[in-house]
């Protein structure tokens, strides 16, 4: 086999009969599969045992030769060769075809690549293929021009032979009715009977004369046909043709079927063809324009490559290896076998048929109808159901033909290319592991026993436990004790891979080190929850084990939890407390407001003796005490230094003070690090995300993973104190609730009462109502509020943040309020009971609406999410980091700062998905001073210092304005968000993107909103929206943009309404049609500027692009995908959707094609548009003009350079056709692409830049190898901190939070 590491491109070409016949290893001649008695394969037929190989190891079909010491002899006696019987899945054989068939990928499919080439339009070719009409294929043009005379002459000489006959028929018919009526006149006939005779003879004169004609006719029709005889003219008149081919069958010649169109392509001329259509497209117009260019775009395809057209037209098929069609016996006896070896069986059966009919000399009709049929069969193997009815098996299913098997999510690409099965991985159901370090896992004892088998049996023979390895192998079956201590052996500093399905992002797969349990449950770090979505309610993970060192290395540097606390979409923490933590931690926290508890004003020396006091029960944790903090304490944020007496130092960061503060306060900064300030206030969530946030900008990994179990500990150790339990009593209903809905009651009866008299419309009512019964809800929600004690549980766990809401709260303790139906529209009848008190039947019914239609939406929404994520990593994925520097000096001018009304500066709300993490592109001067250099990473320390000297916006680097060639660099790009680092060469920062823009796709939602006054104008929002974005489509409702500067008139009709712009400069106006009940933006007389927006609605990305020009639609749509994730509380930085909208805009359609190998109207890249310009422009030559083109991501997809990428994406028959005919070479740059074929992906260390690294050990280390009596005698750790001075690695000194 091919070893896939060494080759660097994949070419796919259209094959000829001579390679179909080069790759068999013999023809199929039977249609018979196996023998139903001996259940051997039959000789000749599609399994059989010569052609494709052995069914056993080492054995032929007829027995004389098993063992494996007659590798590769062939048996005389059976002809079958001695090898293993895995060859049967490579060697292909072949049918050889009585007569030739069309390929119909090439006939059929959507533009008919046949009919291009040939300029035949496709229900014509269809006629030719299946018999239905006859194709000129050669015509002696010269012999009939000389001969044209003479045949003229012989023509007339046949028409006046046909008229003199007419005559002298004519002349005997009247010379006979002559005599008849002489005779009936003689015998006194009556002149009724001469009438008819008459009558009758003159019926027959006008036959004759007809008949006469009708000759005459068809002489001249066939003469007219054989005169404008051309080749490529059909015939559907068999007759005609006929007649044709009798009179002037040496003059020309024709057929039907694949073999007509067989002998055109041999003599079709490709060149000329191309110079004709070149011509046509240099001096056309319209319609004849864009056919020729797509017709030459075919033409040049076949000339640019070593492809020959004939290779549409088939002499012989393929058949596939017989163990990729398998047939297998079921239970009863009976077989299972794939679609395949039926559409084989039926070509072989037709084919049979006609090679019998062949010899036998059948007439044309019979062979003729035998051939349609075998093209029909050829056809349903490729294709079925491509043309016409498919051909169906039992039970009235297609079968699945080839191109089934390569199509779709359970086809060849999807489902075992870039999807396979792993060995070493188990599953099971996660519980909780409280106890476990951020880096751990509980891993189930026989679940870890059958991971590590092979690990454990190796370990038992080192160890002398065990004399072979099949004796080891009986021990871990039987379960000796001995093998349980050799599993903690072996299963020590070794990583395993957790996963949980659905793998949205890179979170979804993490590394832990193992820590044996018991059970059968794995169990998994509180923290790590969020990251993996995960929960305790029966959801399962799936557990793979990396074998080699490089893969275990990379596990516990890149994917190990404690290094994946920052979440890749907006480089914030992801290991963040929730839940019980927060609660137990704000429990901690909290001081005694207006109560005076044990303790409360005392004093302490230390936190050491307010813990005594504690402990004594002297002390509660929320009374406010006065503690003095010993040295290198860091006073809190804002902390005022007491008052010294005279003569005494100042006080100094780093000096002992007292703070007012309370003992769990204390206790909470003893979590955090040394050096961290003091934290002197309540800490709920908000609070601790603030924290988390700081402690991982501004410490190491190492630091911020064990605080982060420290706080997890703390957080769980105190909600267990706290005492903290939810009872129906503590729901508390506010008393004055009566009071106020008994009110709005009042207010809710008047409404309907002026509506009764007609006084309101429906639409008042419902508004009406609607606001009053929100005003009462809000009132009934402020009474609850007021009414719940600080301390009530319920209050403190939506106070801390750590369950719930006050909606919630409210729906619970107060009122429902009102409640939306399945339209979205808001039901103007209230629900007035809380869940405490218990709802009417009315009142649920009503409420059953809205929530049917939530979660109808949410299974919606991840269907489409997941779609959404799948074409955003197809279009994406070959963007990788791929050098340092593109040396480029352009960028992106963005505000970091906004002032207020009163002037002062404030920092940008949107500068965490901005700026941040960024790189300026040039030194930030302020009066003559360099304040931040270029090419510094944009952290939260250096905004704020910009934002302090008074910046209001910086240039910074940008993936949009990246010049590399493929990828991009790593100083556009700008920090690594999940690192918090400057991104490494290799990563796959296009991937990340697609993850980071789906994975919070569940989230949005899928409405489109009605906007209050009018109805019907939707605006379409959450999930749809950010599809309509990145498909690049033109949103509904779109709002027209000024194409020039100039002065706004607006015109109105009775049925009509536009907005007329008077352009500045003097040229045309410009109308723009809008609907009567669109809302304008502008005023008559008003000035507009260029792209400024005329109505409301959303603006048309394509019209952006023509008029305001790439950079500008590039920061519309950024705005846009914005806007709908920032409206739902999603935080994803720009960078990620700039890394999109780059691959959208990629792309160049080509004007003019100037002097350059490009043709008008085709779509190519952006680098090689340049690349070509640039030569053309050194030849001394005219460029190619273009102008950039926004595509959807699904079409940008499918334009990838790379076949393979594109194949397996969607539309699999379409781009291996177009590929096929072009000849393409996929060069393997993409992610995709590598995984098909087995390749290392070209991402991280699979790069060549990282594979190619030779470690050259130290002398030190080169000493202690040398010297080393056995590996045995050295304590050698590779992870650990004695791996010698060589491998430094900062940030992963697992040191102390090992210990």
């Amino acid at each position: 086999m091919l070893d896939v590491n060494f080759f660097d491109e994949l070419r796919i070409g259209l094959a000829t009969a001579d390679d179909i016949r080069q790759w068999s290893h013999g023809e199929v001649k039977k249609p018979e599969t196996i023998n139903y008695r001996t259940l051997k394969p039959e000789k000749d037929g599609l399994f059989c045992e010569k052609i494709f190989g052995p069914t056993r190891d080492w054995e032929c079909y007829c027995g004389k030769y098993k063992r494996v010491r007659f590798k590769g002899i062939i048996c005389e006696r059976c002809g079958v060769e001695v090898t293993r019987a895995k060859v049967r899945r490579e060697r292909m054989g072949h049918i050889e075809l009585a007569a030739p068939v069309t390929h119909i990928w090439y006939f059929k499919g959507v533009p008919s690549r046949l009919g291009y080439l040939l300029d035949l339009a496709p229900k014509d070719l269809e006629k030719v293929i299946y018999f239905a009409a006859y194709m000129i294929t050669f015509v002696d043009e010269e012999r009939r021009t000389r001969d044209l005379p003479s045949l003229e002459a012989h023509v007339s000489v046949e028409r006046q032979q046909i008229e003199q006959r007419r005559d002298s028929d004519l002349e005997a018919r009247a010379k006979k009715l002559e005599t008849d009526l002489a005779e009936l006149e003689a015998e006194g006939a009556k002149a009724d009977v001469r009438r008819k005779v008459r009558e009758g003879a003159e019926r027959e004169m006008k036959q004759l004369r007809d008949r006469a004609q009708r000759e005459i006719d068809r002489l001249d029709e066939v003469w007219n046909r054989f005169k404008n005889l051309k080749v490529q003219d059909l015939e559907g008149d068999e007759l005609l043709y006929r007649e044709l081919r009798d009179r002037f069958g040496t003059y020309f010649d024709g057929s039907m079927g694949a073999a007509a169109l067989q002998k055109r392509l041999e003599s079709f001329d490709l060149d000329e063809e191309a110079e004709r259509l070149r011509e046509i497209i240099r001096t056309g117009k319209g319609q004849k324009k864009t056919r020729a260019l797509k017709r030459l775009k075919v033409v040049s395809a076949f000339l640019q490559t070593s492809n020959s057209p004939k290779g549409m037209v088939l002499d012989c098929v393929p058949v596939i290896p017989p163990d990729l069609r398998p047939m297998v016996q079921l239970d009863g006896g009976r077989f299972a076998t794939s679609d395949l070896n039926d559409l084989y069986r039926r070509v072989i059966n037709r084919n049979n048929r006609l090679k019998r009919l062949l010899d036998l000399g059948a007439p044309e009709i019979i062979v003729n109808n035998e051939k349609r049929m075998l093209q029909e069969a050829v056809d349903a193997l490729f294709d079925n159901g491509r043309r016409g009815r498919p051909v169906t098996g039992p039970g009235n299913r297609p079968l699945k033909s080839l191109s089934d098997m390569l199509k779709g999510k359970q086809g060849r690409f999807r489902q075992n290319l870039l999807g396979k099965r792993v060995d070493y991985s188990a599953r099971s159901v996660i519980v909780v592991g409280p106890q476990l370090k951020l880096h751990q896992c509980g891993l189930p004892k026989a679940m870890a026993l059958e991971l590590f088998k092979p690990f454990v049996m190796k370990r038992l023979v080192d160890l002398n436990h065990a004399q072979n390895i099949k004796s080891a192998k009986r021990m871990v079956e039987r379960g000796r004790t001995v093998v349980y201590d050799v599993l903690e052996e072996v299963i020590a500093e070794h990583p395993v891979l957790l996963n949980r399905a659905p793998t949205l992002h890179r979170l979804g797969i993490q590394a832990f080190e193992p820590q044996l349990v018991e059970g059968k449950a794995i169990q998994i770090h509180p923290l790590v929850c969020t990251a993996f979505n995960a929960d305790f309610d029966g959801d399962q993970m799936a557990v793979h084990l990396p074998l080699s060192a490089e893969a275990q290395a990379e596990a516990r540097i890149l994917m190990l939890s404690s290094n994946n606390i920052l979440k890749p979409a907006d480089g914030r923490p992801v290991t963040m407390p929730t839940q019980d933590m927060v609660l137990g931690l704000f429990f901690l926290t909290t001081d005694s407001e207006g109560r005076s508890p044990k303790g409360e004003g005392r004093a302490f020396g230390s936190s050491a003796e307010a813990i005594m006091a504690f402990d004594a029960g002297d002390l509660t944790l929320q009374a406010k005490i006065d503690i003095r903090f010993p040295v290198g304490t860091i006073p809190p944020r804002g902390f005022e230094p007491p008052a010294r007496e005279e003569g005494e130092p100042e006080w100094q960061q780093g000096d002992t003070f007292t703070l007012k503060t309370t003992l769990g306060r204390a206790l909470f900064n003893e979590l955090l690090p040394e050096d961290y300030p003091f934290v002197d206030y309540e800490v709920g969530k908000k609070q601790l995300s603030e924290i988390v946030n700081d402690l991982a900008e501004r410490y190491p990994k190492v630091i911020v993973a064990a605080t982060l179990d420290n706080l997890k500990a703390a957080g769980f150790f105190w909600a267990t104190r706290s005492g903290v339990t939810v009872a129906i009593s503590d729901i508390v209903v506010p008393d004055a609730k009566k009071e106020i809905v008994k009110g709005y009651e009042g207010q809710d009866e008047k409404v309907q009462k002026q509506y009764e008299r007609g006084l309101i419309t429906k639409e008042e009512r419902t508004q009406e109502l609607i606001a009053i019964w929100t005003k009462a809800t809000n009132e009934v929600a402020e009474a609850m509020n007021d009414n719940f004690p600080k301390t009530n549980p319920v209050s403190m766990m939506v106070n801390s943040g750590a369950r719930g809401n006050m909606m919630q709260m409210r729906q619970i303790a107060g009122m429902r309020g009102l409640v939306s139906n399945a339209k979205n529209e808001t039901i103007p009848r209230p629900i007035k009971a809380s869940f405490r008190e218990g709802l009417s039947v009315l009142e649920y019914f009503i409420s059953t609406h809205g929530a049917r239609k939530g979660l109808a939406d949410t299974a919606l929404r991840t269907a489409d999410s997941g779609y959404l994520t799948r074409r955003l990593v197809d279009v994406s994925q070959d963007v990788i980091i791929r050098e340092e520097d593109c040396g480029t000096e352009r960028g992106l001018k963005l505000p970091i700062a906004t002032r207020d009304a009163d002037g002062t500066l404030r920092k940008a709300e949107d500068v965490e998905t901005s700026v941040y993490a960024r790189m300026l592109a040039e030194d930030v001067v302020i009066d003559g001073k360099v304040i931040a250099p270029a090419n510094v990473d944009l952290g939260d320390v250096l905004i704020d210092a910009l934002v302090a000297h008074g910046v209001e916006e910086v240039k910074t680097r940008s993936i949009l304005t990246c010049e590399s060639q493929v990828g991009t660099c790593a100083m556009c790009y700008g920090r690594s968000l999940a690192t918090g680092k400057l991104v490494d060469i290799g990563e796959a920062v296009g991937i990340i993107a697609a993850q980071s823009i789906g994975e919070p796709g569940t989230q949005l939602t899928m409405r489109t909103f009605h906007t209050g006054g009018v109805a019907g104008d939707d605006i379409t929002q959450g999930l749809p929206r950010v599809v309509e974005l990145f498909e690049a489509r033109t949103p509904k409702g779109v709002a027209p943009i000024s194409e020039a500067s100039g002065r706004v008139r607006i015109e109105e009709t009775e049925k009509t309404k536009k907005i007329v712009v008077t352009p500045d400069d003097g040229s045309d106006e410009t109308a723009f049609p809008i609907s009567k009940r669109a809302r304008l933006l502008v005023g008559e007389g008003d000035h507009v500027e260029v792209g400024q927006k005329l109505t409301v609605g959303a603006t048309n990305p394509h019209d952006v692009l023509r008029i305001l020009g790439q950079r500008a639609v590039q920061v519309h749509l950024v705005g846009e995908v914005q806007k709908v994730y920032n409206s739902q509380g999603v935080s994803i930085h720009d960078k990620h959707i700039e890394i999109i909208i780059r691959q959208m805009l990629r792309r160049v359609t080509i004007i003019e094609s100037g002097d350059a190998e490009l043709l008008p109207g085709e779509l190519v890249e952006r680098t090689k548009f340049e690349t070509e310009n640039r030569r053309v422009v050194q030849e001394g030559g005219h460029p190619a003009s273009g102008r950039p083109q926004l595509m959807g991501i699904t079409k940008a997809s499918l334009a990838t350079e790379s076949w393979l990428s594109a194949a397996s994406f969607q539309e699999t028959t379409r781009v291996l056709t177009d590929a096929a005919i072009n000849a393409k070479s996929d060069s393997l740059i993409g992610l995709k692409e590598n995984v098909i074929i087995g390749k290392l992906i070209p991402a991280g260390t699979g790069l060549s830049r990282y594979r190619n690294i030779r470690v050259e050990p130290t002398e030190e280390a080169k000493a202690a190898m040398y010297s080393a009596v056995g590996y045995d005698d050295i304590d050698y750790s590779p992870f650990g901190t004695g791996s010698g001075q060589a491998v430094p690695l900062e940030d992963y000194d697992y040191g102390p939070y090992n210990q």
